[in-house]
């Protein structure tokens, strides 16, 4: 009788972990990305259609298949928007290049796919004419006020669950995938809630008309942090219908977050509930760590280990080059190893870090050689390249 009780329980069981084993399967023999992120800053890439072009077919050629181009960034973005200004440096040098069309034609000419990167999500500048416009759209601490210190710039949040902020962000992205025809688009760890907000006027009164209770002083209280992440994921979830509705079919969320607990419980993102619940379709785990022995040992974290039976791509983000950091081909190339081994792709931060202005004492040529051979060798591109060329090497 025992046994006859536990029948459908251990049915069960089994029915979910094949679906699990056989989702887990599916994406690793799809194929992986190999891919990197595109910016501004610093780099001249964005003003100049012809480096642009060039960009594009060094890559092809270095066997990359998927290009995350920044297109939202302190406040601005790199097209003429309904939703925000243009950012300034492109406003003077070319206001009708369009950055972003102009690579998603040249990528898609060669096979590649385009994944526009939404940097700063639902951070902006604290000085940004969209914060003094809307001071209620404005998230708060405790004691009131709202700036926080990111990368050394006061920056605040704006409300997840306020409908005019909502309804900007949809816009923002919703702009692009429609002119641009892009593959889909990539939100990362700035889409998020930092967990010390919360105490402005709007979520205070919408906590207390859905509880019945005022937010605890506490920031982490555990139904508070739970009522926050519900209104971030309630945002993912509205705009993946407001992109099926305008015509984009099954729209394709890509998420770089970082790793999991410091996403959980800092930043209020869900990123597991959100691979099960279907709102993304690929996870791509920053991991920037500098020594090979920690790189390692980041890719064991539970979460991560877990994301490989969820039936989505999980790539890794590593570093490449920025600022005074470049990790020579040697120590990139047995990061990139660890990372396929387990079956992950790879998306490198950033394009200048490969072979340009980042390339190190290395040079951009044996850069670019070294992640040629790297790509070749761990992920063969079942895709044929139409109109690839070997590029001339350096920038």
């Amino acid at each position: 009788m025992r046994l006859k009780r536990a029948l459908p329980a251990l049915l069960t069981l089994l029915v979910t972990s094949g679906l699990q084993a056989l989702g887990g399967l599916e994406a690793r023999s799809a194929p992986r990305r190999v891919g990197v992120w595109l910016t501004n800053s610093p780099s001249p890439l964005y003003y100049d259609p012809a480096r642009i072009d060039r960009a594009v077919a060094e890559l092809a050629d270095a066997g990359f298949n998927t290009l995350y181009p920044n297109v939202w960034s302190r406040g601005t973005t790199f097209h003429r928007s309904r939703w925000a200004p243009m950012e300034p440096a492109l406003a003077q040098a070319n206001p009708n290049l369009d950055p972003i069309c102009r690579l998603t034609e040249a990528a898609h000419r060669r096979g590649l796919k385009v994944i526009p990167w939404f940097e700063y999500g639902l951070m902006e500048p604290a000085q940004a004419a969209v914060v003094s416009q809307n001071p209620d759209w404005v998230l708060q601490k405790r004691d009131g006020s709202s700036e926080v210190q990111m990368h050394g710039k006061p920056m605040v949040w704006l409300n997840p669950a306020h409908p005019g902020v909502r309804e900007r962000f949809i816009g923002l992205i919703g702009e692009i995938v429609q002119r641009c025809g892009v593959d889909g688009i990539q939100l990362d760890d700035h889409f998020a809630w930092p967990v010390e907000l919360g105490y402005d006027r709007f979520s205070r009164a919408l906590f207390l008309k859905d509880t019945g209770r005022e937010p605890p002083d506490d920031p982490t209280d555990r139904a508070w942090m739970t009522w926050r992440r519900h209104q971030l994921s309630g945002l993912l979830r509205e705009l993946r219908e407001a992109l099926k509705q305008r015509g984009q079919g099954s729209p394709y969320v890509s998420l770089s977050p970082g790793p999991f607990r410091f996403a959980y419980n800092h930043w209020l993102q869900d990123w597991e509930i959100w691979a099960l619940g279907g709102l993304i379709e690929e996870l791509v785990v920053q991991n920037y760590a500098y020594s090979v022995q920690g790189f390692a040992k980041d890719l064991q974290q539970p979460a991560l280990v877990k994301a490989n039976s969820w039936g989505i791509p999980v790539e890794i983000g590593l570093l490449a080059g920025f600022g005074g950091r470049t990790t020579p081909i040697p120590t990139l190339s047995e990061k990139v190893r660890l990372a396929a081994d387990r079956g992950h792709g790879v998306i490198y931060f950033y394009w200048e870090g490969l072979w340009g202005i980042h390339a190190g004492p290395e040079g951009g040529e044996a850069r670019q050689q070294g992640l040629r051979q790297l790509h070749n060798s761990l992920f063969p591109d079942p895709y044929p390249r139409a109109g690839t060329s070997a590029a001339s090497p350096g920038r």
